[in-house]
């Protein structure tokens, strides 16, 4: 028995030193020109969808075959998906031929996936994989509205697609203040998903969030304790809502840019931020 356990530990230091290796050396490639090893994509592949799976057991979907919510989902996916995913007839955007793993068409999608698994890849996306996540920029009716769409799409020729892409109007987003709610998260948890998914973190090292220690914009840590914003107003919650969704208005010609964020995200935010003792 000892000698299984200490050959077991033996191979445990011995995978370790090697993922070490690996990883200060530089020898995997992380180029998007190389392809991943066909081991590491079926790895990530088969990760993927029983994490997707566990994930989506307990959705139900609504009615789909609504035609008005078919042409809403035709509507975003013509402006929010081609150009990683193509359509019949349309090629993928430059941005979509050149990542890695390769966005595929999505005509095979519900033969790979139930509609209740394609909402919740919309809504939350897939890390390390370019998929972004939906949820803080459509209502819950337009990801079932994509849904719809994809259940319809493998059955449409490319004047088909065409025609209805062309007739759909425009995608019903960009409404941040119709947001899902989060009935699944803590405050903490919701107000930093807001500061990720509006980039802040791009920008800001933010306690609590996962980042590269970005160097743009100052470290946010002690927040609370800060007596002004940007330098020029108090530091209350009615002026950092107000800088979070509008930071001209607060410091004319600030680096800051607006980012389209909504009255309950910008308050979640806001929270979180004073918090920062």
């Amino acid at each position: 028995m000892s000698r299984i356990l200490w050959g077991t530990l033996a191979a445990a230091v011995a995978t370790a030193g090697a993922a070490t290796a690996v990883v200060t050396s530089g020898l995997y490639d992380v180029g998007a020109t190389k392809e991943h090893t066909q081991f590491l994509y079926s790895l990530m592949e088969s990760t993927m969808h029983a994490s997707v799976r566990r994930r989506a057991a307990d959705i139900v979907p609504p009615p789909l075959a609504a035609p008005a919510l078919v042409a809403e989902g035709a509507a975003c996916f013509r402006d929010h998906c081609v150009v990683c995913h193509g359509a019949p007839g349309v090629a993928q955007g430059a941005a979509g031929q050149g990542m890695q793993p390769l966005p595929g068409p999505l005509v095979d999608a519900t033969r790979r996936w139930r509609p209740r698994e394609l909402y919740w890849i919309t809504r939350h996306g897939i890390k390390m994989s370019g998929m972004p996540a939906w949820e803080f920029r459509f209502t819950d009716q337009t990801l079932w509205a994509v849904v719809a769409f994809l259940d319809r799409l493998p059955a449409l020729s490319a004047a088909d697609y065409g025609t209805l892409a062309a007739s759909a109007g425009p995608c019903p987003a960009g409404d941040p203040a119709r947001a899902l709610p989060a009935h699944e998260r803590s405050a903490r948890e919701q107000a930093l998903l807001a500061l990720r998914q509006h980039a802040c973190t791009a920008c800001h090292d933010i306690p609590g969030a996962v980042d590269s220690e970005p160097l743009v914009g100052p470290p946010l840590a002690g927040f609370g304790r800060r007596t002004t914003i940007a330098g020029v107003v108090p530091n209350t919650r009615e002026n950092l809502v107000r800088w979070i969704q509008s930071p001209a208005s607060v410091k004319p010609g600030t680096a800051m840019p607006a980012l389209q964020v909504g009255n309950e995200h910008a308050r979640q935010m806001a929270d979180y931020l004073l918090g920062l003792k």
